[in-house]
């Protein structure tokens, strides 16, 4: 051990860091400084890391591609979740949508069909499939021409004005889930078939299931098609000088609307994912923890040989520091650094996850590059207080490297602890 390096005796434990792309690592097609050395820093080091980001709307492969372009690198692929990538999950298990006819809206009604398609879901319907087999069900004229991208539906539609418990359903389109993928473009027309299908039975377009009345079981209560949002960013980064509008601002209106239906009596169900909610944090964390654990295991019998029994200037073994055992024998992280520059979802999402996670620590670093603007001097709230505020992602990386007792990766950087 008197052998070892000085560079070698402060790399004490691994960090595992968990990187943004929209305003941490690019602006629109343009790498932030000090991106790309960032990323050649932690690809040098072996540190595991994935891009979680809130936007979306295309298919995975597209935009890793997009990505390694433009920041001129290779990424995995493993390593990029977008706000819909979890959506995956939904195709089996519990919710068991494979086989199950879902509506899916976003940027592109097409591209929002295959990303669906190559998750696995088998019957994807769109917006504009609903309004080229029946126009009158938005009496005004859509912002793209939805005759050309509509496809056929799978089933007709309910048309009559009624129904009753004699109504044979099976040969009309019924919708089982709803999807918002990414940001919608055709607002008006997306919130009006949403908003019919909240209010329908059993997810049959075309029909009313009345809340009030005898046998009436309330919003929301007969067999609607559960909503899915991928994210609720209000704001995000783009290339204008201050942030624009998200699909959280398309979530606030159909909630907005929704409110004005109901008479604010219920409030609208649905699921979301993406940052800051927690269903977006348990898929990153199942896949940063499963990199972090296959790079572990490749690298643990080089680090015994250097690193079991030592005790480096008083401090603890930094395997011990590094493996963290746990009572029987298993591995586990101990802390993932997210950096962001959206308090109210990357920094907020980190806080919450953080204290519903045992055992790992989930440390927010927020960086100005993006949506949060010091000048704007907007108070943080309880749970989107970050830990640190940095300049940029180098130095955001530089500070948990430090952290973690790296320094000797930033020769002449202060030391933090």
């Amino acid at each position: 051990m008197n052998g070892m390096s000085a560079q070698r005796r402060q790399r004490q434990p691994v960090p595992t860091h968990l990187n943004l792309i929209d305003g941490v690592l690019l602006h629109e097609k343009n790498p932030i400084p000090g991106a790309i050395q960032t990323l050649s820093l932690l690809n040098q080091y072996k540190i595991p890391y994935i891009f979680l980001t809130n936007g979306g709307g295309k298919p995975e492969t597209e935009r890793v591609a997009d990505l390694n372009d433009k920041l001129q690198m290779q990424l995995p692929l493993e390593s990029f979740i977008q706000s819909h990538t979890p959506f995956q999950d939904l195709v089996d298990g519990p919710a068991n949508l494979r086989h199950k006819t879902i509506l899916v809206t976003g940027s592109d009604y097409e591209k929002c069909r295959q990303i669906m398609h190559n998750y696995g879901f088998q019957n994807v319907v769109t917006p504009a499939d609903i309004f080229a087999a029946a126009p009158s069900v938005f009496p005004f004229q859509p912002i793209a021409n939805m005759s050309q991208q509509g496809k056929p539906l799978p089933k007709p539609l309910y048309s009559a004005p009624t129904w009753d418990e004699t109504t044979d359903f099976s040969k009309y389109l019924k919708i089982d889930a709803m999807f918002v993928l990414n940001d919608p473009r055709d607002w008006a027309l997306d919130i009006q078939i949403y908003a019919d299908l909240l209010q329908s039975h059993q997810g049959y377009v075309g029909t009313f299931s009345s809340p009030h009345g005898k046998g009436a079981k309330g919003w929301q209560q007969d067999g609607q098609p559960a909503l899915y949002f991928s994210n609720a960013d209000l704001w995000w980064s783009a290339s204008y000088h201050l942030p624009r509008f998200g699909q959280g601002a398309f979530q606030h209106s159909l909630r907005g609307i929704w409110g004005e239906i109901t008479n604010s009596t219920a409030e609208l169900q649905s699921v979301n994912f993406g940052k800051p909610h927690t269903e977006t944090y348990k898929f990153a964390d199942a896949v940063l923890t499963k990199q972090w654990e296959t790079s572990t295991q490749k690298t643990l019998k080089s680090l015994e040989r250097f690193m079991v029994g030592a005790d480096l200037q008083g401090g603890p073994a930094p395997l011990e520091i590094l493996m963290d055992k746990k009572k029987h024998g298993g591995l586990r992280l101990r802390n993932v650094y997210m950096l962001g520059d959206n308090p109210d979802s990357d920094i907020a999402g980190a806080n919450l996850y953080s204290r519903a996670k045992d055992g790992t620590s989930w440390v927010s670093v927020l960086v100005k590059t993006g949506v949060y603007d010091p000048a704007r001097k907007i108070p943080f709230k309880r749970d989107n207080e970050p830990k640190v505020i940095m300049e940029d992602v180098l130095s955001g990386v530089r500070w948990a490297m430090e952290r973690e007792g790296w320094g000797a990766v930033f020769e002449g950087c202060r030391r933090i602890e």
